[in-house]
């Protein structure tokens, strides 16, 4: 968890407005039971919902919140769909870091002509709620950005979803208050490459480096370049291993996970101290 801070802003990329992390969507193995877990250990209300009730025969994913952080939890619900397939390959992990843009095709449009991959090109999802743009590039390992434009739509997500009663009764106070940032985990010697992917793609900067003894004890180390937007709204560490007298984390990471990913979601509080002691209690 990190603690709340106040960012110097820089100029944003010409073509890539990014308004903020959008959601974090997970692929696990059982989605109910994970919309469960949150909504207990981390007091998240459950907002939307989508499933075979609904009209999706594949899957179920819940929506969940906590002040300005958005998870989204799918599951697979019958045999042979990819994402089922997603979660025999690598076990419950992060799928997608979607973006908020201020202009979805502008923004597809700068990535890829500069060398993202695209997934699917930019399309126009409605329902009563108004209308959401969506456009999905890849990233490190099976990791994916979709981009989101939802100015023009007051649903609880996406069209699609619908609204959902919290799965427990929510804490008064919410524990944490936004994504802070997401670190990926990469190959060794594959930091610098990705961290030219998103200074060229999405017009991102270095913020930080953690380099040689920073992040490292005698058995294991490793080596951190952070990239963000220019309003410091989106923050992404890359870390790759570095060597050491036994393996270290990271390759620990990209072993038991089966390649490179999301390794960790650092979520901001206003007091950590409290929110650990409200964590605590709400899962005795």
């Amino acid at each position: 968890m990190a603690t709340n801070g106040r960012h110097d802003h820089l100029e944003a990329a010409d073509g890539f407005h990014v308004t903020g992390i959008d959601a974090v969507v997970f692929a696990v193995g059982n989605a109910r039971q994970a919309a469960h877990y949150y909504a207990t250990a981390f007091g998240m209300r459950c907002v939307a919902y989508r499933g075979p009730e609904t009209g999706c025969r594949d899957e179920a994913a819940y929506v969940l919140t906590s002040g300005q952080a958005r998870f989204v939890l799918r599951g697979p619900v019958r045999a042979g769909t990819a994402l089922g397939a997603r979660v025999a390959e690598h076990g419950d992990g992060v799928t997608d870091l979607s973006i908020g843009v201020t202009d979805v095709e502008e923004a597809f449009g700068y990535a890829t002509a500069r060398g993202a991959r695209a997934i699917s090109a930019p399309r126009t999802f409605e329902d009563n709620f108004g209308k959401v743009v969506l456009a999905t590039i890849g990233a490190y390992g099976d990791t994916r950005h979709t981009l989101v434009e939802r100015s023009n739509y007051s649903g609880r997500y996406l069209p699609g979803y619908v609204a959902a009663d919290p799965v427990v009764a929510p804490p008064d106070r919410p524990f944490f208050t936004e994504i802070d940032h997401c670190v990926g985990n990469v190959e060794l010697g594959h930091m610098d490459e990705w961290v030219g992917y998103y200074h060229r793609v999405m017009g991102f900067t270095n913020m930080k480096e953690f380099v040689g003894d920073d992040i490292a004890t005698e058995y294991s180390a490793l080596m951190s370049k952070v990239v963000a937007d220019g309003s410091r709204k989106v923050k992404f560490p890359i870390n790759e291993p570095a060597p050491g007298k036994k393996k270290s984390q990271i390759d620990e990471y990209l072993e038991f996970y089966g390649g490179p990913g999301v390794q960790h979601i650092a979520l901001a509080t206003d007091d950590i101290v409290a929110t650990v002691r409200a964590m605590k209690a709400a899962c005795r």
